[in-house]
Formats: C-alpha cells, sequence, structure tokens
C-alpha cells in the first residue's frame, strides 16, 4: 500500500551540499544540525567544493548498497539538473534545501527558501512525484530553451551571480538582448496534436517542464510540473516595443498572450533552428539543435510542504518511467 503522506522522519538520508552555491558555505553545518533536530537520520553527509564531484557523490551514494531512502540535497537549480539523471524512476526520495540564486525547481513546488523550514518541510512535509522533462535521454527539471537565454547564461558568471543575486538575471539579460542572432525554427509534434509550424527571425524557444525559470519567470500561468505536458513558447523577434511589452509579462506568463509569440502544449516536440543553436538546460549549455523533448511523467519523488497543491503522489511501480510516447513494460 503507498503511503501518502510520510515526511523525512524513519527514512535513512544523506546529505549532500553544494558549497559552491550562492549560501552554500554557511548552510552545510547548520542543515546538519536541523535535520538532526528534525529526526531526520543523515547516515552521511559530504560538503561538496567542486561542483562537477556532485554527480559521482551522489552516483556514489546511490551505488554503494547502503539502502539509502532519501537525498537531501542543498543548492540550486543547476545541482538539482546534475543529479536528477540518477535520481529518475527510482524510488529515492529528493529532499532540497534551495540555496541557489534563482531556485525556480522549489518555487514551482513551494518549497521554502529558508533553510530552517526547507529542512521542517524535509522532516514533516508530503511525499509527491513530479514530472521530468527528456532533452534526447538526459532529464531536465525546469525549462530547456534556444536563443536569447543562451546568451543569459553565458553572461551569467558565478561573481555576478554571487554579487547581484536574483538581479544577475534581468542584468545577463540586458547585453545578451543586444548581442542576440535571430533564428529560424521548425517545431514539429510526433504525437500528431499540432501541425508542424516554420518560424522566422525568432528571440527565443522555450521548452518548459516546470513552472519558472531564471529566477522567477513564468513559462506559461497555466504551466505545471504533475500535468503530463511541456509547455512550448517561440518569441518572433518584432518592434522594440513589442519586445518591451513580452518583457514586462514574463514574470507572470501573460506574454503567451501577445503578437508574435507562439504557445502550444504537448507531450513530445522535434526542434530543429536554422542556424544550428545551442540549447540551455536548466542553466547549463548542454546541447544543440535538433533536439527532441519529451516529457517523463511522475519519474520523480520529492518532499514538498504540506500545503503544497503544485503534485500529487501517483508514481508508476518502482523502476518505471513513463514516458510520454512510450509504454512501460
Amino acid at each position: 500500500m503507498r503511503e501518502e503522506i510520510r515526511g523525512g522522519r524513519g527514512r535513512k538520508a544523506a546529505l549532500v551540499v553544494n558549497t559552491r552555491s550562492r549560501s552554500g558555505e554557511v548552510a552545510f553545518e547548520e542543515a546538519k544540525k536541523r535535520l538532526a533536530e528534525s529526526g531526520v537520520e543523515v547516515a552521511q553527509s559530504f560538503a561538496v567544493r567542486d561542483p562537477v564531484r556532485i554527480e559521482e557523490t551522489v552516483r556514489g551514494l546511490l551505488d554503494s548498497g547502503a539502502g539509502y531512502e532519501m537525498l537531501v540535497l542543498g543548492g540550486g537549480d543547476g545541482t538539482v539538473s546534475t543529479v536528477v539523471d540518477d535520481l529518475a524512476g527510482s524510488e529515492v526520495v529528493l529532499g532540497l534545501i534551495p540555496l541557489g540564486t534563482a531556485n525556480d525547481f522549489a518555487r514551482t513546488l513551494g518549497i521554502p527558501a529558508d533553510l530552517a523550514s526547507a529542512c521542517e518541510t524535509i522532516a514533516t512535509g508530503k511525499l509527491v512525484d513530479v514530472d521530468l522533462g527528456l532533452i534526447g535521454s538526459n532529464y531536465y527539471v525546469n525549462v530547456a530553451s534556444v536563443g536569447m537565454s543562451v546568451g543569459v547564461t553565458r553572461a551569467l558568471s558565478p561573481r555576478l551571480k554571487r554579487r547581484a543575486g536574483a538581479l544577475a538575471y534581468p542584468l545577463a539579460a540586458v547585453g545578451a538582448f543586444f548581442r542576440h542572432e535571430p533564428f529560424a525554427a521548425t517545431l514539429g509534434f510526433p504525437d500528431g496534436d499540432h501541425e508542424p509550424i516554420r518560424l522566422e527571425r525568432l528571440l527565443q524557444v522555450a521548452v518548459g517542464n516546470g513552472k519558472f525559470y531564471g529566477g522567477g519567470l513564468a513559462v506559461s500561468p497555466e504551466a505545471g510540473m504533475d500535468d503530463g505536458s511541456l509547455d512550448i513558447y517561440a518569441i518572433e523577434l518584432g518592434r522594440h516595443r513589442d519586445l518591451l511589452g513580452v518583457a514586462r509579462y514574463l514574470r507572470s506568463g501573460d506574454f503567451i498572450g501577445m503578437e508574435g509569440v507562439h504557445r502550444y502544449r504537448t507531450g513530445r516536440l522535434l526542434l530543429q533552428t536554422d542556424p544550428v543553436q545551442q540549447v540551455n538546460v536548466d542553466g547549463e549549455i548542454t546541447a544543440t539543435t535538433p533536439a527532441e523533448f519529451r516529457v517523463a511523467k511522475d519519474a520523480l519523488h520529492v518532499m514538498v510542504p504540506t500545503g503544497s497543491d503544485a503534485a500529487t503522489l501517483d508514481a508508476p511501480p518502482s523502476g518505471q518511467t513513463n514516458v510520454a510516447g512510450d509504454t512501460a513494460a
């Protein structure tokens, strides 16, 4: 019988904190203390100063045979994205302590940014499962995009993020806009739910699994992480006053109703561009076009506050991940 609500208390846990994230250096010891006080059994803990080593640290824990039921992860969206390939489709629960600049994954699920409240959520919150996006065979949590967002990512140096915090994103976006070269794209829908479309002179194409990206910008007002679909928008490069209007409404997602903005909801997308574009995946440039995107339904277990209505628990049996367009064995 599946447990509908059970906090982290009683689950064997490992703690991994990215101490290079914006507030990670001061959070590691406090997180250990608060989790222990909350009754979470942290069997091993790691302060990882080199972000490159986070994936190998988590993979080593999961492959150790120690029977960890929960991974408590301290870091930002990039840290979550780094380990999601190892957690997807497993029964290991993610307990998140948001320590990044944007924390869009936590924002979508209502996980508090305050460390004490995040630890309390891990200890006493409820278990849900959420969808993940897939680009090729690699999972992502928030948004994959091409166009201006790649320029923003290039401009987001660690120093800028440390000094400016959430303001780093709009500051980087100003320079990225003036350096942007428009591109063309063909959007194909293998499931046949939309007709393919060719678009010229684009500013950006985004394929969202979660609701937020870029420090609180919304893919769409209706986007969610538990709806079995990807939310897609493509913005044409129009007049400057049109683009200023788009920028004004990016935070709420209301820009999707503006002229020159194309919006789709689907389970699968084939994106081709001219010229070839790099793809920004959860804040990291990790792929190029052409690319195929899919949604992996209920692929990740997460602890969220008891009052969160962003997701429910409806996972397939252990070891199965229900990917749109595929049939679970």
